[in-house]
């Protein structure tokens, strides 16, 4: 399987957001609980538990991670079915992520945005998310489930090439 990454770096004030798009067609509602409903996330991402809301922390076990570990994840907002933002700390960084989703007629629009730290790099985490949201569409589809394999490391040069455009 050839895939084709999608992301692009953005250039903010405070920094450098790496921002992933997919649609679905489907109804806004539908498309936020694959991203929000502990059984449906875990078909693609993992599995979370504990009481969802702004200001609280939930955690979430990454399925599709060796070891299959749990991360502490902070919502920071929750505006059902438009908005979701969530903050976590771990041994790869830390990590600040926005889902937005816009519905236009029978098609909705997941704009994912991981709003990097200083010290991160693109080129090794623009392929890791390429392959959860592309996990996302499978889940929803019924298609095979893709292989990390196809992903990372050849989409690595894509990335810095962003990275290296954002920076001029």
């Amino acid at each position: 399987m050839t895939t084709t990454p999608t992301g692009r770096i953005q250039p903010t004030p405070t920094g450098r957001d790496l921002i992933l798009t997919r649609t679905f067609r489907a109804p806004i509602d539908d498309v936020w609980a694959s991203v929000t409903e502990p059984d449906r996330t875990a078909r693609w991402y993992g599995p979370w538990t504990g009481e969802p809301g702004p200001g609280r922390n939930i955690k979430v076990q990454m399925l599709f991670e060796e070891s299959q570990p749990w991360l502490e994840m902070h919502i920071v907002a929750c505006n059902p079915p438009r908005h979701l933002s969530l903050t976590a700390v771990d041994e790869h960084g830390t990590w600040h992520l926005e889902l937005e989703l816009t519905q236009q007629a029978d098609t909705t629009e997941l704009r994912f945005t991981h709003h990097l730290a200083p010290d991160a790099d693109p080129a090794s985490v623009g392929p890791g998310w390429e392959y959860y949201l592309d996990m996302l569409v499978a889940s929803r589809t019924g298609a095979p489930l893709p292989d990390f394999a196809d992903y990372f490391p050849s989409m690595q040069p894509y990335y810095e090439q962003q990275t290296a455009a954002a920076s001029e």
